[in-house]
């Protein structure tokens, strides 16, 4: 008999050839996997653990910063006026509340599938699916090809952190807090956004503390705590019960439990490296890194979320992400000419203090020193490569995804003569729990055509040339399926190993091979992600060696943003990104290929 979620991914590989596996960034940092989400409606505090991948996370003793966290940057709001800093994090704010709120009272509206959303994606129907009993409205909304999709992650958006531990760290959850945390200039700010019913506060209010913030001169502090959770989480880990034992409690439990985390930049955005850049790591001063996710508004407006990986992926924050930019741009909560509510913020918008020692101090200066080191061998840029996109592609009857995904093996293959380990995410998030399986884009038909494009153009007309980019096109869908569907390996191998482990087996010789070690070193490392609502996203490469390569095919363009660590030339692999696309492009237009 075949499984439903089975005949949904069965079903979904039309659309998915169309316009790639991805519902935003599902999980670009590691090459195994995501942590199953805990209970909704969890209340109080919990440290749950869901299993292995949780185990992966939370075990993991590097750095988030760059190791783990990714960001999404919104686009600016399109009323120039509103971009104003005040203004738009009063709006964001705003509404990620009212997302939070719709979230908790069981109101907003499910993330679903539609193959036929004609039928489906329709007032009508979502009338009528409410008067259906819950047992059967699965089977209601399957009847007209709508899938509903894992939300299991969603409870842990808000009010949450990944609180260090010696060898693993914890998810702290705590629903019943109705504070806001806001960074500026390394200082910690905190004040309810929650009235004492649950009601969120008025947006004049909200304006006014906000505008009390941006006002206040306060200095960077002299040892800026944010340092801290950018170490290695052992190294933290002692440092944070050193906080404790010096009388941080209090504070550090304010920080912990806040609703989400908003950081307010004092410098406008210069380009677009400058804006990966900041939202990616910033300098350290101006993020709680630990945070489910940090909302960050510079002075001219850009804004952007910075998440943590281990309680969920993407495909969460994505929503929250597309539902706060339209929300906030058109329903916004104030207007540029509002006056902010006749409130003494004094009185509400408290100031946390935080009790340092001297090993604290020392454990702040060495996190400093670290971390400025580590973020100057960072190197980020990107491309807009403004020939076609999206309807071109399909025009031509290819998969969008696979031919970008080939574009990045013609590409290295031209720089550095080889092709290597590939890793694209793959959203399984039909199953009950379900995160991501990992697409192997590197193929024996993408190096057979990679060669043809970069070494033996000459030796082949346009027409075979085509048939190549057909046959890449092609595998990469049925890849695609595979792992949309549970059928990839890469879950799979890593869940035996787990279970070898857990048993006290013998690690089997299948891991011991090179070749394993081989395939998980990912040189490149890809995520896809397509929004209306965003600029730009990225991350950072997952090995020393590797490329960290964020991209989106729009409907008229595609754009790369690519990192790297000195091993590897971000700049040349771009141009030879856009030097691929021209050529398949040529190629599809019937022209030849240029040397």
């Amino acid at each position: 008999m075949v499984q439903l979620p089975n005949l949904l991914f069965t079903l979904r590989k039309m659309e998915i050839s169309q316009q790639g596996p991805q519902a935003g960034l599902p999980f670009p940092q590691q090459p195994w996997g995501d942590g199953a989400a805990g209970p909704p409606g969890n209340q109080g505090s919990s440290t749950v653990t869901q299993g292995p991948w949780f185990d992966m996370y939370l075990s993991a003793r590097d750095s988030i910063v760059l190791n783990f966290n990714p960001f999404m940057s919104f686009n600016p709001d399109p009323k120039p006026d509103y971009n104003d800093q005040l203004t738009r994090a009063t709006n964001l704010t705003m509404s990620a509340m009212r997302f939070m709120k719709s979230l908790r009272a069981g109101l907003l509206e499910p993330e679903v599938f539609h193959l036929n959303p004609a039928k489906s994606d329709t007032d009508a129907f979502k009338r009528v699916i409410r008067l259906v009993p819950s047992a059967l409205a699965w089977y209601g909304a399957y009847m007209v090809n709508a899938y509903p999709l894992d939300m299991s992650q969603y409870f842990r958006l808000f009010n949450s952190t990944r609180l260090p531990k010696p060898g693993r760290d914890e998810l702290f959850t705590n629903e019943k807090e109705k504070h806001l945390l806001v960074l500026r200039n390394g200082n910690f700010y905190v004040f309810d956004v929650l009235d004492q019913d649950g009601n969120i506060l008025k947006a004049a209010e909200v304006h006014a503390h906000l505008k009390y913030i941006l006002s206040d001169n306060s200095p960077t502090p002299e040892f800026p705590l944010a340092y801290l959770p950018t170490e290695n989480r052992d190294t933290w880990a002692g440092l944070r019960q050193e906080l404790l034992n010096n009388g941080n409690k209090e504070a550090l439990g304010k920080v912990d439990s806040a609703v989400f985390c908003l950081c307010l930049d004092d410098f406008p955005i210069t380009d677009l490296v400058h804006l990966s850049h900041t939202m990616l790591h910033g300098d350290g001063v101006n993020r709680w890194f630990d945070k489910s996710f940090n909302l960050i508004v510079a002075k001219d407006g850009n804004a952007a979320i910075n998440f943590e990986h281990a309680w969920g992926d993407g495909v969460a924050v994505l929503r929250v992400f597309n539902d706060v930019f339209k929300d906030s741009t058109q329903t916004p909560a104030i207007t540029p000419q509002a006056q902010p509510a006749p409130v003494d913020s004094s009185r509400v918008v408290q100031k946390l203090n935080f009790r340092l020692n001297d090993t604290l101090k020392a454990g702040i200066t060495r996190a400093k020193e670290k971390f400025d080191s580590t973020m100057q061998t960072l190197t980020v840029d990107s491309i807009q490569f403004q020939r076609g996109g999206k309807e071109f592609l399909k025009k031509h009857k290819f998969s969008p995804d696979a031919v970008v995904q080939l574009s990045f093996q013609m590409a290295f293959l031209r720089q550095y003569g080889q092709t290597v380990a590939t890793y694209e995410s793959c959203s399984t998030a039909a199953f009950k729990h379900g995160r991501t399986e990992t697409i192997r884009p590197a193929s024996v038909f993408t190096k057979t055509c990679s060669e043809a494009f970069v070494r033996q153009s000459s030796q082949y007309s346009a027409d075979q040339l085509k048939e190549m980019i057909a046959q890449c096109s092609k595998y990469h869908n049925q890849l695609t399926r595979e792992a949309a569907m549970g059928q990839g390996f890469d879950r799979h191998l890593f869940a035996l190993k787990y279970l070898a482990a857990a048993k006290g087996h013998k690690l089997p010789e299948l891991y011991q091979d090179p070749a394993y070690g081989q395939i998980n070193h990912n040189i490149l490392s890809t995520s896809t992600l397509s929004s209306p609502a965003i600029n730009i996203g990225g991350f950072a490469p997952v090995v020393p060696d590797g490329f960290g390569v964020g991209y989106g095919v729009h409907d008229d363009w595609i754009g790369c943003n690519v990192s790297s660590y000195p091993a590897r030339d971000v700049r040349e692999f771009l141009q030879c990104v856009n030097k691929s696309l021209g050529d398949i492009f040529n190629v599809l237009e019937g022209k030849p290929v240029r040397s």
